[in-house]
């Protein structure tokens, strides 16, 4: 394994000093090391497309490379400004990309990375990106990063190290961006689904919410048929929540979001506001940490997001940190039309339980059970 120190260091000796990306449960030991030791030459990017023209702008400002880390899932958000900005055909701006390979093929992985796993060599072939499985051997990595760092002389434009499973040895991030709140992320969804209408459906985000969602369902013999579990897509379940409720007008309809989800697409909220949806109530749980994949910070607690929801035009906001002021918001919100849509900001501790499972459905079978609920239910 490769210790994330002597890597930086290598990396330091190239004159790579700058960081940034969205963290990645196979990289979080190297996110980690980055979050605790490079100060303010370090950005957690609310996506991995602004990830990569902060890195732009910062070898504009400097001259020097930067370095980018994203999950391979992120290479979508990506591909604009690296074919539009980065790229030798346009103004040839050099980095390093640092892309965990969630899905490697004959690696076992969750269903939401099997497809990204298979193409992600070959999207870099696409896209005309040089690339190296980096070695988890630290001495053939220093070749490796040798290798990286002469094409990217050489050609001047990005150049990408595909990471596998183990690759970095083991690093506990120590700065804590933990709050003292009350619940947990579980404690918050419980209560969310016990306050339910008999035929609200759920959209979930990406990572441990959807997974504490179905285990839920199940501890309370509720069936899994009302919820849409977003496994993947991170930062689109608010927008998947939109168009179903704006398409089954007949149905409550709640989308249960992340802060990090949330800030990775935050114009969805406006697109919310400004459709206006009578029935969408839109719950952010807050725990100012991208905690599915080591939890690193985000920038949740820095700014406003009940002041954006109003901005953005939701009928009512309101901001939680107890369990009985979340039973007060959920069981008291008024009914009225012309109070819709809502949001609801929910304070919540980092972590989750260490025997928290996965969904034993496949991603078919839930969408399956999803859509007969909903087109049974949604009828007007």
């Amino acid at each position: 394994m490769i210790d994330p120190k002597v890597f930086t260091n290598l990396l330091s000796g190239h004159g790579t000093d700058f960081f940034t990306g969205v963290p990645d449960s196979l990289l979080k030991s190297f996110c980690a090391w980055v979050t605790d030791n490079s100060g303010q030459n370090h950005i957690i990017a609310v996506n991995e497309g602004a990830a990569i023209a902060l890195a732009a702008g910062y070898h504009l400002a400097t001259g020097k490379i930067p370095f980018v880390y994203m999950q391979n899932s992120g290479i979508g958000n990506a591909v604009n400004p690296l074919l539009s900005l980065t790229d030798g055909d346009v103004y040839q701006i050099p980095m390093v990309l640092l892309v965990g390979w969630r899905g490697e093929p004959g690696v076992k992985d969750e269903p939401q990375h099997v497809k990204q796993g298979k193409v992600t060599c070959s999207l870099f072939d696409s896209m005309g990106i040089p690339y190296l499985v980096l070695s988890d051997n630290e001495t053939e990595a220093a070749k490796q990063l040798e290798d990286c760092y002469s094409k990217i002389n050489k050609n001047g434009t990005p150049f990408a190290l595909i990471i596998k499973k183990d690759t970095f040895s083991p690093y506990t991030l120590s700065s804590d961006s933990s709050n003292a709140a009350q619940m947990t992320r579980e404690d918050a969804i419980e209560e969310i689904i016990l306050s339910s209408l008999p035929n609200e459906v759920f959209i979930s985000t990406t990572g441990m919410a959807s997974r504490e969602l179905f285990e839920l369902r199940s501890k309370h013999n509720m069936g899994h048929e009302r919820d849409f579990l977003t496994v993947g897509s991170m930062g689109h379940a608010s927008s998947l929540a939109l168009s179903i409720a704006l398409n089954k007008p007949n149905l409550p309809v709640t989308c249960i979001d992340g802060d990090g989800a949330a800030l990775m697409h935050l114009g969805s909220m406006a697109a919310i506001g400004e459709r206006n949806p009578k029935n969408l109530r839109h719950i952010v749980l807050n725990n100012n940490a991208h905690d599915s994949v080591g939890g690193q910070p985000t920038i949740a607690d820095k700014i406003d997001l009940c002041g954006i929801a109003r901005s953005c035009g939701y009928k009512q906001v309101f901001s939680v940190k107890t369990k009985d002021e979340l039973k007060n918001v959920l069981n008291n919100q008024c009914s009225n039309e012309e109070k819709s849509p809502i949001f609801i900001e929910v304070i919540v501790r980092k972590g989750n339980r260490k025997d928290l499972g996965r969904p034993n459905t496949s991603p078919q079978e839930n969408k399956n059970a999803f859509m007969k609920f909903i087109n049974k239910e949604g009828k007007s």
